[in-house]
């Protein structure tokens, strides 16, 4: 069995393009039923602000692998400058069940999330051609940081700035040099929303503030999930996209304050396997904010994890347990 940390994931490194690549795969495992994936349970004790979640899946396609993610969320850990997440991948041969890799770093959690942000963000380029584009993103701990990183990859020869808002401020350092002639460092989460033609929220906020109008025809990555108030609900019907319904609307997050409050349901919605069909989102109105809404899903974790599996036994990176 192979042991990786994040020291040998850094090693190898992210090429976003095979990344979304293979969510764009396991999407394709999800909408053929090629896959198992039950609803995550979350476990709760002390401080309910805490969780940690179990998320077991199989993914099929070239994929043929099963495993679970075990991931502690703890938001207070920050102020004691421990990270908030951390996650451990265990990764089993489908035909015997038989373990073979483990995952032991959060930085598998980033690349996943940012990945699912792309594959979306790959979509949204396709049926509106982004040039001279301007990207939002509030929120710059880890997340934001991968996403700067994932925009600045995969679109950034057609961005002309990436606006970014941190509540606690952001530091220089923390913005890769390749990247800085294209941020604009912002005073307040506005700045970054109101013309975004892609707005990312990667915050940890508990409270939902944003409640006015986002750009018309924008693409609105609620990856934070809790940003959003009800009051944005006449903007964005009708280009809701989730990863998962059952998933996503609970939990408190803006999906299922919308089904709650405005009587949002399933039918409403599209599914992320629904773009695998280049025309769902090019049919609609130009004028339509799209907003997607991914609570995160097992078999993304399998198919990133099983890529670096397979590049790390190639590169004999990482450590082989007995």
């Amino acid at each position: 069995m192979l042991y990786l940390n994040e020291a040998d994931i850094n090693a190898m490194g992210v090429n976003w393009e095979e990344q979304v690549h293979h969510i764009e795969g396991a999407i394709a495992c999800m909408r053929d039923r090629d896959f198992v994936q039950p609803v995550k349970p979350y476990l709760r004790f002390g401080d309910k602000s805490n969780r940690i979640i179990a998320m077991p899946a199989y993914l099929g396609g070239d994929y043929h692998i099963a495993g679970i993610k075990w991931i502690a969320s703890f938001p207070s850990n920050i102020q004691e400058s421990i990270p908030r997440a951390h996650s451990v991948v265990i990764l089993n041969e489908a035909n015997t069940g038989r373990p073979v890799g483990i995952i032991n770093t959060a930085l598998l959690s980033m690349i996943r999330t940012a990945s699912v942000s792309g594959f979306m963000l790959r979509q949204y380029d396709r049926a509106r051609p982004l040039q001279g584009a301007k990207v939002g993103i509030i929120g710059f701990g880890p997340i934001g940081q991968y996403h700067l990183r994932m925009c600045a990859e995969l679109i950034g020869d057609r961005v002309s700035e990436i606006a970014i808002y941190d509540i606690k401020g952001i530091a220089q350092a923390d913005i890769p040099e390749a990247y800085r002639d294209k941020v604009r460092i912002v005073d307040s989460w506005q700045a970054a929303y109101d013309n975004a033609d892609v707005f990312i929220t990667c915050t940890v906020s508990k409270e939902p503030y944003v409640d006015r109008s986002p750009k018309q025809g924008s693409l609105q990555l609620n990856v934070s999930l809790r940003d959003y108030t009800t009051a944005i609900y006449d903007d964005v019907k009708g280009g809701i996209v989730v990863d998962d319904w059952d998933e996503v609307c609970r939990e408190k997050t803006d999906i299922e304050m919308l089904h709650l409050h405005k009587g949002l349901k399933k039918e409403d919605t599209l599914s992320i396997a629904d773009l695998l069909d280049a025309g769902v989102l090019a049919a609609l109105p130009a004028q339509q904010t799209i907003m997607f809404n991914p609570m995160g899903m097992a078999i993304f974790d399998m198919a990133v994890g099983a890529v670096y599996l397979r590049q790390a036994l190639l590169s004999e990176t990482g450590q082989q347990l007995a």
